[in-house]
């Protein structure tokens, strides 16, 4: 019997980031740049030159950013960053569907609106959701050229060290966690959920591991309009970790996962919120 084959490590790995200029986006792009990573950037605002310069020269990093501007909830959007980032680096190893936004006003759920319902759905759970489905399809594309090249042919072992591709949603403790006066967000992390199960049983056969990151209560320009009442909560003992959490702490998980260090693990939940989840008496 043959060895099994193994596809060539590329000479660098590329991941895409949606919301990765800002909080906890930010932190996942360094710690993929640390890792030797480029990375493709998806945000709203115009191209940052500067922040863009500042990644590209961040100690110990790749040194190799794109970025494309627009909005995730807009589908055309998604594909057009697919393009761009394999126009620049001619391939995908990693998305990171990180984007995501709280409603504008937290109102009560017998109050909340149609507009701000749709609003928060269309950038939490359906453009990701598509961005996932495109991605997908070229990673898989991706893996079968590079199985051609191997000189695969059907019935030949694979060599399973590493997965093919890798997806990681950044959801929240909202998934579980309720706040009423933020349904819309709440359902959008729940959603995120299931969305990660369902990819991840449909790309398990294809080598592509999902997995879903979720953040507790962490240190952003989101997070910064409540700081006084998690203060409180944080003294009260709502964590057993006592202290906000930073976007660094997400990155550093996000990078694990990214490594392809667990080949056998689909769709399971990282938490990283100091223990927020564990149930106490």
């Amino acid at each position: 019997m043959s060895d099994p084959i193994v596809l060539p490590v590329p000479e660098y790995p590329v991941a895409m980031v949606t919301g990765g200029n800002r909080g906890i986006g930010l932190g996942i792009t360094k710690e993929l740049l640390r890792l030797g990573y480029a990375v493709s950037l998806l945000a709203t605002r115009p191209e940052p030159t500067e922040l863009l310069d500042e990644l590209r020269a961040l100690e110990g990093g790749s040194g190799k950013v794109c970025y494309t501007q627009g909005s995730i909830d807009d589908l055309s959007v998604g594909e057009t960053f697919v393009k761009n980032t394999m126009d620049n680096f001619g391939r995908i190893d990693v998305l990171v569907n990180n984007a995501g936004v709280a409603p504008n006003v937290r109102n009560d759920i017998l109050d909340a609106t149609a507009e701000s319902y749709d609003r928060v759905m269309g950038i939490n759970l359906r453009g990701p959701y598509f961005l996932t489905q495109a991605v997908a399809n070229a990673m898989i594309a991706q893996r079968d050229r590079e199985l051609q090249a191997a000189g695969y042919s059907e019935g030949d072992e694979l060599n399973h060290e590493r997965p093919f591709g890798t997806i990681i949603n950044v959801s929240s403790i909202s998934a579980e966690t309720v706040s009423t006066n933020r349904g819309e967000y709440c359902i959008s992390k729940a959603g995120v959920h299931m969305a990660t199960l369902l990819y991840a049983a449909r790309l398990a056969p294809e080598g592509i591991v999902v997995y879903e990151v979720r953040p507790g209560v962490i240190a952003t320009d989101m997070t910064s309009g409540v700081k006084e009442k998690y203060d409180s909560l944080f003294a009260s003992g709502i964590s057993p970790m006592p202290r906000w959490g930073t976007p660094k702490d997400v990155g550093s998980v996000v990078a694990m996962l990214a490594e392809g260090r667990a080949p056998y693990a689909t769709g399971d939940v990282i938490n990283v919120d100091g223990g927020m989840h564990i149930a106490r008496l």
